[in-house]
């Protein structure tokens, strides 16, 4: 089974992009029709005649393909816009019907039962993984005089989230612990790494998260 993965800000950008060069295109045939379109025979005899004619067909048959060029980018223009306003639609939908499962859950244990945690603040933590599936959010680095944050933890499936980066100071600051990674799969986080001191030496990075305790662990 194949999957596809749709941006559709992306396709949008891509369709406007699109649509400008065909209208760059469109001035451009316009600009040459008049003077295409209208070849005066250099002389008054048969050949310089038909000379004329001859670069005359031409340019009528350039028009005419140029005419089926310009439709063909305009609906090809039209079918990404509406490729894009669908996929959006639909992840909408989704986001919606996500949100009414995960509301009762987030509201009760403070976490969803199934998305990925946000990422935190500077120097705060991550945010846990749904219970369910969906790994646990990057703790913030930290800021001046600051440890980094620690990674979220993920539920029953998912990775934890990585420590963020110890901030600096006289002696740095610690790097946030990594998430603990989901109870029956996962990963658990990377310990972000410790902050820059103005001494010698430097502080401590964050601990790594242990990994799923009853399938799999890193």
């Amino acid at each position: 089974m194949s999957f596809v993965v749709a941006a559709p800000e992306v396709v949008v950008a891509a369709a406007s992009d699109l649509a400008g060069i065909g209208s760059a295109i469109g001035a451009a045939n316009a600009a040459a029709a008049v003077p295409t379109m209208g070849v005066l025979a250099a002389g008054a005899d048969e050949v310089s005649a038909a000379v004329a004619d001859l670069f005359g067909a031409h340019a009528q048959a350039y028009q005419a393909l140029s005419a089926q060029a310009a439709l063909f980018h305009e609906q090809f223009v039209h079918a990404m816009t509406a490729g894009a306003g669908a996929y959006a639609g639909a992840e909408a939908a989704d986001a919606a019907a996500l949100d009414v499962l995960n509301g009762p859950f987030q509201a009760l244990f403070g976490r969803p039962l199934i998305g990925d945690g946000a990422n935190g603040a500077p120097g705060q933590p991550g945010g846990p993984g749904g219970l369910l599936y969906g790994n646990g959010g990057n703790g913030g680095n930290g800021g001046i005089g600051q440890p980094g944050g620690a990674g979220g933890d993920a539920g029953l499936i998912g990775n934890g989230g990585n420590g963020g980066i110890g901030g600096p100071g006289a002696t740095g600051l610690a790097g946030g612990a990594g998430g603990v990674g989901g109870l029956l799969f996962g990963d658990g986080g990377n310990g972000g790494a410790g902050g820059l001191g103005t001494g010698p030496v430097g502080a401590t990075g964050g601990i790594g998260g242990p990994g799923g305790c009853l399938l799999y662990t890193s």
